[in-house]
């Protein structure tokens, strides 16, 4: 009898499975199988989480591709805007009447605006070119390269070392900028992560708080799509990663992404896309610390958005509060660095809950909030550009800008050493996530992979 109820439990797990795959791509046809990796059976209980491999690949296409997008757009303003303190002065903020007007020169454009485009508008890569990679999209790439190469779910601090001084260039121009640049620092000298975070090692005459920086909150949201429906075991696969260049705030703030990135696969598909922002928000709220100054911004930045505030008023509120006034902590401004502190982990932090909360979840009306918000525009673009992308898949992502695009990309253009010269396709990313995936699900999750039906099979408890 036993044995019985066990092949209904596994016939209805498979026929689930069958029901939620995603009939209408044409570049998963084939089964996606790993020829490195072994598959182990695995019996499916009646409350495993059931995911298509199809349908995930799909949506780590549109996540790919929607990052693109929005890291590109973001590039014309990055650094438009970041307030009147401190040596450098860039007067009103942008509001949403500047969208399709001209663009203005960054902090470093020396008077000239983006080269992207003359005015502030979307940046597409065209069906017949390539997407070149940049910080928000390089370092997440490298990541994954590396699980998949190292055959692991958790990359140690060696592995880490070893990744970034093979495919990182040492000298200029390495598109690296504050801790980035003094974690790889940090290593060439010989240390390891965590070490490269700890305030011990990274404190400087010009940054004195490298680890505050805003660059862990860009590169390792990718993570979250590694683990499924499961942050816990997205944040212990993020740990390293984050540590190698963040602590305290930034530290968190990476993992609320993190979380964000895990809880699209969790979240009730009954619900409309504005309220799984808002549901995931609120959950990934939770993880933040409630004395800290990234907690504080989010609660800021969720009250005024639910009394109905523009958004335009939120930013100028945000701005007085933290680079002004200082409040809650958020002492950047005392520290009298760079821009003050225009990348800086905190403020960046606030400016992306501004246009995750009032996008509403639609891909093109949070990319053109992020992209005129201020300071560094083009990180905080991509984080919800490319977890839109995600939910929506490559058929979304097309449909909501009604066009088709590139499905190239060129690592090489910032970083060196992988195979292909450089150059892959959103599709053989998309399938090197779901091999990943796989190796998660099977070691991580105590789970399986159904290869006939193209089902990842697993415990969410």
């Amino acid at each position: 009898m036993k044995k019985i109820i066990q092949i209904i439990l596994i016939f209805l797990v498979l026929i689930s499975c069958k029901q939620k795959e995603n009939l209408n791509q044409n570049f998963t046809k084939n089964t996606l199988v790993d020829s490195t990796f072994t598959y182990k059976f695995y019996a499916p209980k009646l409350t495993d989480k059931i995911i298509s491999r199809d349908d995930y690949a799909n949506k780590l296409y549109g996540f790919w591709l929607g990052e693109c997008i929005a890291n590109w757009t973001g590039l014309v303003t990055e650094m438009d805007k970041i307030g009147d303190i401190g040596e450098i002065k860039t007067g009103d903020f942008y509001t949403r009447d500047n969208w399709g007007k001209p663009d203005q020169p960054s902090i470093w454009g020396q008077g000239i605006p983006s080269n992207l485009s003359k005015n502030i508008d979307f940046v597409f890569a065209d069906v017949d070119s390539v997407w070149g990679s940049d910080d928000d999209t390089d370092l997440e790439f490298m990541y994954q390269y590396l699980l998949y190469t190292n055959k692991t779910s958790v990359l140690t601090g060696e592995q880490i070392r070893n990744g970034w001084l093979k495919h990182i260039k040492s000298e200029e121009e390495n598109y690296l900028w504050v801790s980035n640049q003094k974690a790889l620092d940090l290593m060439v000298k010989g240390l390891v992560p965590p070490e490269t975070s700890d305030p011990k090692f990274t404190s400087d005459s010009i940054y004195s708080n490298y680890y505050e920086m805003i660059d862990a909150q860009l590169t390792t949201e990718i993570f979250g799509f590694f683990a499924p429906s499961r942050p816990d075991i997205a944040l212990k696969m993020a740990k390293l990663p984050i540590q190698t260049t963040a602590r305290e705030n930034a530290e968190w703030i990476s993992e609320f992404y993190v979380f964000m990135y895990s809880l699209a696969s969790y979240v009730d598909e009954d619900l409309s896309i504005k309220e799984k922002i808002n549901w995931m928000a609120t959950e990934a709220r939770k993880t933040l610390p409630n004395y800290s100054y990234a907690a504080k911004m989010f609660d800021f930045v969720k009250e005024n958005y639910n009394q109905n505030t523009p958004w335009e008023k939120t930013r100028d509120g945000l701005y007085e509060r933290y680079q002004v006034e200082q409040a809650d902590g958020y002492n950047i401004t005392s520290k009298d660095i760079y821009c003050n502190g225009c990348f800086a982990a905190g403020i960046n932090f606030g400016s992306s809950i501004i246009s995750l909360l009032y996008g509403e979840g639609a891909i093109k009306e949070t990319i053109k909030i992020g992209v005129l918000a201020g300071w560094d525009a083009d990180n905080p673009t991509s984080t919800w550009g490319g977890l839109l992308g995600f939910m929506i898949g490559k058929e979304g992502v097309e449909e909501a800008f009604g066009r088709k695009f590139s499905n190239k990309f060129n690592i090489h253009r910032t970083r060196i050493n992988f195979p292909n010269n450089g150059l892959f396709t959103f599709e053989e990313m998309a399938k090197t996530g779901v091999y990943i995936i796989d190796r998660v699900v099977q070691e991580e999750m105590s789970g399986g992979v159904d290869l006939q039906k193209k089902c990842l099979v697993y415990s969410i408890s």
